[in-house]
């Protein structure tokens, strides 16, 4: 009998995945399945590294300055929609290091640096702040901050709690 098939008691065999087949076999198939990808995508990773890159690397010369930790690269704004964060939170750590602190204009992104100052507008009534990224987050689906609820006073959105909003980055703290 393969891995690929089950056969029940004077009936057809069937796949691993039926729901009257629970039990080892299928966890030996699965097993195995995620071993074999697993070795498929480590094979294609070294028939990639053994070309190597397409374009030689490029050459840095004398008259421009090399990039610094200081510099950041302005990005596209990103619109989405930011949530208050709960007040359950205040004085606990933040993935920074720092206490978070209800009364300070801070917010949580999930890829910006920690220190990036960001500009973020209510897309409904054009008010605007500058925040500081302290945090990581949100971690629910289609919100782009979480914003202390001084921001969000200061924005316009503390009663309903969430609202649309362009993040554009301004600098680094």
């Amino acid at each position: 009998m393969s891995c690929g098939t089950v056969r029940r008691r004077g009936g057809p065999s069937i796949p691993p995945v039926a729901p009257s087949t629970r039990g080892r076999k299928i966890i030996m198939c699965r097993a195995w399945l995620r071993m074999s990808a697993t070795l498929v995508a480590a094979i294609a990773m070294q028939g990639a590294l053994a070309v190597g890159p397409a374009t030689p690397p490029a050459r840095v010369s004398a008259a421009s300055p090399a990039p610094s930790a200081s510099t950041t690269t302005v990005s596209a704004p990103e619109t989405g929609l930011a949530a208050v964060y709960s007040d359950r939170l205040n004085g606990h750590r933040t993935a920074s290091g720092k206490r978070y602190d209800r009364n300070a204009l801070t917010t949580a992104h999930k890829t910006l640096p920690f220190g990036t100052r960001v500009r973020v507008t209510n897309t409904h009534n054009r008010k605007s702040v500058e925040l500081v990224v302290n945090d990581r987050g949100p971690r629910q689906a289609g919100r782009v901050l979480d914003i202390s609820p001084v921001a969000a006073k200061k924005l316009g959105i503390h009663r309903r709690g969430m609202a649309e909003v362009t993040v554009e980055v301004v600098g680094q703290s």
